[in-house]
């Protein structure tokens, strides 16, 4: 089913429409006891919602979750966790030229193809990023179950419109309004967004996430291999184009004695001196952070005139997409890599046997 995640330990189940009543999840497979503080929930979801900002979708959603089980008394209860977002501030009527007008870069028209008009197109339907909302909530209750065990989950933006942050990724930035590692490059990332909201246009960009105190031996080769299982989460993202672990494809470039991690003993553990593998060799961790960077390109829906063909008529037409949407997706997709990645490593982690 292409909206349900079936992994090793963990089945997701994602539903709704960008302007349906409600958006949700179905999270099944969480064991008993498991704390969930909603009011750290609330924060990490803030940082996705839209409308907060000024390089965000002046659509404002609170996207406060409701809980419809599978929680008792703030900690889970081994049944499935239900919990919806309900759409609040939905403007449909922007879209009603999309059902015979299909965005270039958009999915309106092989939705067409695929759905024979039954799809809903309003906002995007289940195409929308409005559905990493409900990606979130899963991700960000297991983030806190991460956290417990030792394991922590960093995101930022590693790029936006060719401007590009420091290469060292050394600390957490996620309480940043801005997730940047340097200021300053991030003063410049936000004007170029904001140049191309005036000119009506959209930018793409990078982000880079980090998994630290992950144990060497998790994952398996082949295809249930740690990169295998991030991307198939990471891909589910709309917007994403491209993934890389570690040096990616920078080491087509290298040659074996530069892209080797040589591996040393720091304080008695096994470690390596260069982590260009990203924290994973042959599927599997080897006890480094695990490092890997998300490609989004630029957000389909523009204010400048496009040409597109009249599904109804057959003819070339010009058009002007109205509504409201995101010059650039990528601030607000640094938390969703967070939220995937958590989602990817715990259904990993809680599927070894060997884990403890």
């Amino acid at each position: 089913m292409s909206s349900t995640f079936t992994g090793l330990s963990l089945r997701l189940s994602i539903f709704g429409q960008s302007h349906s009543e409600a958006i949700g999840m179905t999270l099944d497979g969480l064991p008993a006891g498991i704390a969930v503080d909603t009011e750290k929930l609330q924060a990490f979801l803030n940082r996705r919602a839209p409308g907060r900002n000024s390089w965000s979708t002046p659509r404002r959603e609170e996207d406060r979750p409701e809980f419809l089980s599978g929680l008792k008394d703030g900690k889970t209860c081994g049944a499935p966790i239900t919990a919806i977002i309900r759409n609040t501030n939905t403007r449909s009527k922007d879209y009603s030229q999309l059902k015979v007008l299909p965005r270039p870069g958009h999915a309106d028209y092989t939705a067409e193809v695929k759905f024979n008009g039954c799809q809903d197109f309003a906002g995007g339907g289940h195409f929308s990023g409005r559905l990493t909302a409900p990606m979130c909530i899963a991700g960000g209750i297991l983030l806190q179950e991460l956290e417990r065990r030792g394991i922590t989950v960093d995101a930022r933006i590693k790029a936006i419109a060719g401007i590009t942050d420091l290469s060292a990724f050394t600390e957490s930035v996620k309480d940043k309004p801005f997730p940047v590692s340097d200021d300053e490059k991030g003063r410049l990332m936000q004007q170029a967004i904001e140049q191309a909201r005036e000119e009506g246009d959209s930018v793409g960009g990078i982000v880079e996430c980090r998994i630290t105190g992950v144990k060497a031996g998790i994952g398996s080769p082949i295809f249930d291999g740690l990169e295998n299982q991030i991307a198939r989460i990471v891909f589910a993202v709309p917007a994403v184009k491209g993934i890389e672990f570690g040096a990616g494809f920078t080491s087509a470039a290298m040659r074996g004695s530069e892209n080797n991690d040589a591996f040393c003993l720091r304080e008695g553990k096994i470690e390596t001196e260069t982590n260009h593998a990203g924290g994973i060799l042959g599927g599997i961790s080897d006890g480094m952070p695990i490092l890997f960077r998300a490609a989004f390109k630029p957000t389909p829906s523009i204010a400048k005139a496009q040409k597109s063909v009249n599904l109804n008529t057959m003819q070339q037409e010009e058009l002007t997409v109205t509504g409201r949407h995101d010059p650039c997706i990528v601030p607000r997709a640094v938390p969703v890599m967070e939220a995937a990645a958590a989602i990817a490593i715990f259904d990993m982690i809680q599927g070894e046997p060997t884990w403890n």
